[in-house]
Parts: structure tokens; C-alpha cells; sequence
């Protein structure tokens, strides 16, 4: 680990020891789905919207067993809730018919499934199953850049990769969420908190060229 990626780490404990994913959920099942349902609309609306779905359909196989018409209501409040309506229902529909009833805890076999792409399916690695994965959201994306952890230009496959190279294996789960806190609430997209942010000699905002 190089010393700009454990100062980052360390800055982080600082800041966010008890950092966590901020999505409700009371098993696997609820975890994908609440993760599918979390693109382009914050954990927050998401958190608003479950409690009413997982009481309709509290397990996949209810899920599966409806109908897309019949699950839009539930997601209304939520952006795209018609596609985010067709996508978990055929992520249960293909649970159930090809997994047996599972979540699998595969990338390839997530990848597979309807609205789960590799962020999506890091996220169920990473939490549901305490799989190292370092899923990089918006958040993670930027501040790494920011950070002198990754390129301005790179790729969020990119970002993933060198986060992966750069922070032990056993804090890529910690080190994610902690990044996404940071991210949310400090070093903001709009009006970062610079005046609170312990990184002032790593930083790059406004993002400029690194040189690695």
C-alpha cells in the first residue's frame, strides 16, 4: 500500500470508523432489490419505498409471482420506477427459475440478472455475502479522482482497479463505504466541505490532470 492510499485510509477511521450501507434491508433478497432499485435516486427515497414493496412481496417468490403493473405503484416515487419495476421483477423471476429461489453469490451469475451490473452486483457481494468487492458508485468515483487515487480520465472500472491494487483486500468492504460517506456528506460534488476535509495536501479539486 502506497503511502498516499494509507493516508486516505487512515484520514478515513478518522472521519468514518462506523461507516455502513445506509439501504434498509432485512435479508438478501431485500438487499438486491433495494440496490437495483438505489440507480439514479438516492438510498433515502429508496429506504421510503421498501417498507410498502417487502410488505407486499416479502420474499422473491412473491415478487416473482406478480405483476410488473402491480409493483409500479410501490416504486411511483422513485425515478424510472416503471424500468426499476421490470428489472426486479425479472431479477426474481430468473432467481427463482434458475437459482433456485437465491441470490447467487457469483459476479458472472449476478451480472446475469436484470439490473444488476458490476457496481450492483459488488454491492450484494460485498454486503450481502462479505465478499471483498469494491463497488464504485458516483461517490467513490470522484473522490478517489480527487484524492490522486485515480485519473480524472479513468474509467469507473478503472478507479476499481486501482482502488483494489492500492487498499488491502480486507478493507476493500470498510474502505468502500467510508469513501461513499466522505463522498456524501464532506467532499460533495457541489460545494465541497474543504475548510473540514483532513486531506488538503492529497487533494485535487478542482479535479486536475495526475500524473502516476
Amino acid at each position: 500500500m502506497n503511502s498516499r492510499a494509507e493516508t486516505v485510509l487512515e484520514g478515513l477511521d478518522v472521519l468514518y470508523p462506523e461507516a455502513h450501507c445506509e439501504l434498509h434491508y432485512r435479508s438478501i433478497y431485500e438487499l438486491a432489490v433495494a440496490v437495483v432499485l438505489s440507480a439514479q435516486t438516492t438510498d433515502a427515497s429508496v429506504n421510503r419505498a421498501t417498507p410498502a414493496l417487502f410488505a407486499a412481496y416479502p420474499d422473491i417468490h412473491a415478487l416473482a409471482e406478480a405483476e410488473v403493473s402491480e409493483i409500479e405503484p410501490y416504486l411511483h416515487s422513485l425515478g424510472l420506477y416503471r424500468n426499476k419495476a421490470r428489472a426486479v421483477h425479472g431479477l426474481a423471476v430468473m432467481c427463482v427459475t434458475e437459482f433456485g429461489g437465491e441470490i447467487p453469490s457469483g459476479r458472472s451469475e449476478l451480472m446475469r440478472l436484470p439490473g444488476v451490473g458490476r457496481k450492483v452486483a459488488n454491492v450484494i457481494l460485498a454486503e450481502g455475502y462479505g465478499i471483498p468487492a469494491m463497488p464504485v458508485d458516483t461517490h467513490v468515483e470522484r473522490v478517489s479522482k480527487r484524492l490522486g487515487l485515480a485519473k480524472p480520465d479513468d474509467t469507473v472500472n478503472e478507479v476499481e482497479e486501482k482502488l483494489k491494487r492500492k487498499f488491502p483486500r480486507e478493507r476493500w468492504i470498510k474502505a468502500h463505504h467510508q469513501l461513499i460517506f466522505f463522498g456524501r456528506y464532506l467532499c460533495r460534488a457541489r460545494g465541497p466541505l474543504c475548510d473540514q476535509c483532513p486531506f488538503g495536501t492529497l487533494c485535487r479539486y478542482p479535479d486536475k490532470q495526475i500524473k502516476e
